[in-house]
């Protein structure tokens, strides 16, 4: 939500695309998100620059290994830092800026398959509730986005959000997201 605030442009662009699809005040239901592939391009963009653990489950080295030149020795605990694989040049064209089109015309799902795109882990370590979670994360965002308009509180322009991410073993918003609904008018 904070992203969407913080780019009234894709805002905007979301709200178009929910108002095509689902009828003014009524309820988007699951069956519908397949029809917002915008909508989900805004959810996969926002966990890739704000993935839930930035530093995946630790893994074992079975055996030595050798990677770019620097060799793992067997039984070494080894950490995948995700955010840093997320926002990697490498892998996104302009890794810093949000841009839900990305994801439209691309087949990078969260299911572990991209190893660029991994928010919820890959392989035998991934959320077993990742399904649920992009399930219920649509449904919500799909719902606040149609059914309100939103203000940021006291003259705050969307330029001025602080987008920091806190520290910890899963990100959230360094200052956390103040916003006040309003009653949306078809």
């Amino acid at each position: 939500m904070a992203e969407l605030l913080h780019n009234p442009s894709i805002l905007a662009k979301a709200k178009q695309e929910l108002s095509k699809e689902i009828p003014p005040r009524q309820i988007v239901q699951e069956q519908d998100i397949s029809r917002l592939p915008y909508l989900v391009g805004v959810i996969k963009e926002a966990l890739r620059l704000h993935p839930i653990a930035p530093i995946l489950v630790p893994h074992q080295t079975e055996q030595e290994v050798e990677i770019h030149g620097y060799t793992i020795p067997k039984h070494t605990q080894v950490f995948v830092n995700a955010w840093s694989i997320l926002r990697h040049p490498a892998y996104w064209d302009d890794p810093a800026s949000f841009k839900p089109d990305r994801f439209l015309n691309s087949d990078t799902d969260f299911r572990g398959k991209d190893f660029k795109y991994i928010p919820f882990g890959a392989g035998r370590r991934i959320c077993p509730g990742s399904s649920l979670a992009m399930r219920m994360v649509s449904l919500m965002l799909a719902n606040l986005v149609h059914n309100f308009d939103w203000e940021l509180p006291n003259g705050l322009k969307p330029e001025d959000l602080d987008m920091n991410d806190g520290l910890g073993m899963t990100l959230h918003k360094h200052e956390p997201l103040v916003v006040i609904p309003v009653d949306h008018v078809a």
